[in-house]
């Protein structure tokens, strides 16, 4: 089975996570090809920009479309923001550009997350635990996972 409310990062974790944005901000996110993005959004409650680094868990080159998802669901800060406020931009690889998003249902969170699973099974197991969730590998705490996380497709507007 697994937890539906995840710790939120500490220590080592928190600094990991933090790092990439540093590399974006040095303008070396190319580095992280298009495992990453950068995203920019406004504050719902400060109205400042904000700036978000996610692993994107699919990429579709054709489109360009990139899905990343919100590892602590619905109450993470970036995808609470971009609710009430739509990114304003993404940095992937050596593009930036004004993307249009898309909130995804859980049915195809679902079929991300099992796609995933199957890529990257080992990554996909740990970045569950480091989390905080209790995901034991089955399909029906994939299901769970489903529900709790929350997916975003971004891609230009315009290509």
């Amino acid at each position: 089975m697994v937890s539906i409310s995840p710790s939120r990062p500490t220590g080592l974790l928190k600094l990991g996570f933090t790092l990439p944005r540093y590399l974006y901000r040095w303008h070396l996110g190319w580095l992280l090809g298009h495992r990453c993005l950068m995203m920019t959004h406004i504050g719902r409650k400060s109205g400042r920009r904000r700036q978000t680094v996610l692993e994107v868990v699919r990429y579709d080159p054709s489109t360009q479309e990139c899905i990343v998802m919100s590892g602590y669901g619905a109450q993470s800060d970036w995808y609470r923001n971009i609710q009430l406020r739509p990114v304003v931009e993404v940095q992937i690889g050596r593009q930036h550009y004004t993307p249009r998003q898309r909130m995804l249902a859980a049915e195809e969170t679902y079929a991300i997350l099992s796609e995933y699973r199957q890529l990257h099974p080992w990554l996909f197991r740990e970045f569950m635990h480091m989390l905080g969730y209790s995901y034991d590998g089955t399909d029906e705490s994939l299901h769970a996972l489903s529900h709790a996380l929350r997916g975003v497709a971004l891609r230009p507007e315009r290509l």
